[in-house]
């Protein structure tokens, strides 16, 4: 999944010279939290709710608006990505700089802005939480074959898998998370389990964590 699949194209802006009493207004009428920062069409900045008022609470609900100009108070130069760019670097680049968006530029034009939320929107889709399925978790040794021996298993179930996620958990293991077509995963994690496999979830008693 790439950047471009997932941002927000319709971006809402504001120029340098616009008050931060403007950018309150802006901000409340498109219910948004990160507005881009355009002079004569050149991406020179963002600026966003927190850039407002220092990490304090809802400047823009205050009975006294912020003063100043967004020139003064804007993030620049903003960093930024391409629509070409993974999901998964513009997730790593807004967590290691704990920034809550980033916008998306086609040379120099603005082609769009990733929020946090998209990239949540991005971890549904690629989890596949927005299809119905099931799900079933395992514990992987991490060496080759395993991941396809289990698919393998699963395929001759005629089930189908909807999403796999892994990651490691350990020396020498791989957390595995699947979601396949059938909301019945119980009977496939026994059968897993008697295969050899360390299924995780669902448990093996209904009671079991």
């Amino acid at each position: 999944m790439l950047v471009r699949d997932i941002m927000t194209t319709s971006v809402i802006t504001i120029g340098p010279e616009a008050t931060l009493e403007q950018v309150c207004e802006v901000m409340q009428a498109h219910n948004v939290r990160h507005l881009p920062v355009l002079d004569g069409g050149v991406l020179v900045g963002v600026i966003t709710d927190r850039d407002l008022h220092g990490g304090g609470s809802s400047p823009c609900l205050a009975p006294a608006k912020p003063k100043g100009l967004v020139r003064d108070a804007m993030v620049h130069p903003p960093r930024t990505a391409h629509p070409l760019d993974p999901v998964e670097d513009a997730a790593r680049t807004m967590r290691a700089l704990k920034i809550g968006c980033l916008p998306v530029l086609d040379g120099e034009r603005l082609a769009g802005i990733v929020t946090g939320i998209d990239l949540l929107d991005a971890l549904l889709r690629l989890t596949g939480v927005d299809q119905a399925a099931g799900r079933i978790e395992l514990r992987l040794a991490d060496r080759p074959g395993g991941l396809a021996r289990l698919t393998a298993l699963i395929a001759e179930r005629r089930l189908n898998i909807h999403s796999i996620l892994t990651y490691p958990e350990g020396e020498g293991q791989v957390r595995t998370v699947l979601r396949i077509n059938t909301l019945e995963t119980r009977p496939l994690a026994n059968a897993l389990r008697e295969e050899g496999f360390d299924v995780v979830w669902p448990a093996e008693k209904p009671w079991q964590s």
